[in-house]
């Protein structure tokens, strides 16, 4: 992927494994590859100039030799989980704790 693209990000979790994604969701074959030709591609300009280094995640793991079906497998999974999101919060945090505004929208 372009990590030099203002819309990438990368996130390592304590237990070592690393996310590399396009925030857009315009990259289906992420973490290997962004489109060519991206029409939302932006070079990254705060940190233009930083040195990036291994140190910080992992190496992005081996390409599958086929890619075939892999975005639209990514999308089932994404589709999955956000269907089963709210109720998951319903259960992990009421309601009325997730609601700090205490004056009713009108």
């Amino acid at each position: 992927m372009r990590a030099d693209c203002k819309h990438f990000e990368s996130r390592t979790y304590d237990e070592g494994e690393t996310v590399r994604k396009c925030v857009l969701d315009l990259a289906p074959e992420a973490p290997w590859r962004c489109p060519e030709n991206c029409p939302a591609y932006e070079k990254r300009l705060a940190d233009a100039t930083w040195v990036y280094s291994d140190l910080v995640s992992p190496p992005t793991p081996d390409e599958p030799q086929s890619m075939e079906g892999v975005a639209e497998l990514l999308d089932e999974a994404e589709d999955v989980v956000n269907a089963v999101a709210p109720e998951l919060l319903d259960e992990v945090e009421p309601a009325a704790r997730r609601r700090w505004w205490p004056f009713k929208r009108r």
